[in-house]
């Protein structure tokens, strides 16, 4: 079998600039962040679905991205995959010192385990004295530093907001949380009434906040809850469509009542499968 060195050898050869690929040549860091957005969202659909067959697959690819930006690293000057694989160990190593006490990956292994709470708070502590190194004063420390602007939105607002949570600043469970969902939602309605757009993309922005920070109480993810969301709806939707292929017609010859009756009749049979 391949190894991870012959990996490192492929990527080399892809980029040789006489003999490499054209396509790989013209590539850059820049170009190569959405085939790692989408080979990152590739691993989560097929772990969502249990499609552990071709999980290795996926895996491969989304390897694949981290070997490409060290190639481009190397090339730079700047840094190579022996560093990314040494930055990576040193941090967790570093984390997990209930682990490695000592700082020494291979040292003793007989250590007493804690208590998920207490891992998880020397981890966070950890993390925050982290960001006060890497902030260049202490007056621009926050304790929202190193939440990925680039993350999608929904995990970005729940990040930000268990952040916020670790100081206190937060709901002590979920039914205020729906208070405040139903106070946005008024909101909302009161800006549709006055037909201001920007007032109105505010407060769908503000409601969508609030619905991140409700599924954070009940520990629901809102990605993977809406990435569910999704997919019931393209699963009914299909069935729709299949349905009315069947009886000859099309979509835009049906009615409203029609395609709502068929959305019920797709409910009714997921819910006889279930």
């Amino acid at each position: 079998m391949y190894q991870l060195d012959d990996l490192l050898h492929l990527m080399a050869r892809l980029r040789h600039p006489q003999y490499g690929c054209p396509w790989d040549l013209k590539q850059d860091y820049a170009s190569i962040v959405p085939h790692t957005l989408e080979e990152a969202y590739e691993v989560a659909d097929a772990i969502e679905r249990g499609d552990f067959e071709h999980l290795p697959g996926e895996l491969g690819d989304l390897l694949f991205q981290v070997v490409y930006y060290a190639q481009l690293g190397r090339e730079d000057g700047r840094f190579d995959f022996a560093q990314v694989v040494d930055a990576i160990t040193r941090k967790l190593v570093r984390r997990h010192p209930h682990v490695f006490p000592d700082g020494d990956l291979y040292g003793a292994e007989d250590l007493p385990r804690l208590e998920e709470a207490a891992i998880k708070q020397r981890w966070e502590e950890i993390k925050a004295q982290e960001r006060a190194e890497q902030a260049e004063t202490p007056e621009q420390l926050s304790l929202l530093d190193d939440v990925p602007t680039a993350l999608p939105a929904l995990s970005r607002a729940a990040k930000l907001q268990k952040r916020a949570a670790q100081v206190g600043f937060d709901w002590p469970d979920a039914l205020p949380v729906i208070d405040k969902l139903r106070e946005e939602l008024d909101e909302l309605l009161e800006a549709m009434s006055s037909a201001d757009e920007p007032a109105i993309a505010e407060e769908v922005g503000d409601l969508l906040f609030v619905a991140v920070n409700l599924a954070r109480h009940l520990k629901v993810d809102p990605e993977a809850g809406l990435r569910a969301a999704n997919a019931k709806f393209e699963r009914r939707f299909r069935f729709i469509e299949s349905e009315l292929r069947k009886a000859g017609k099309d979509l835009q010859d049906c009615s409203l009542e029609e395609l709502d009756g068929l959305w019920d009749q797709a409910k009714r049979v997921e819910k006889a499968a279930d």
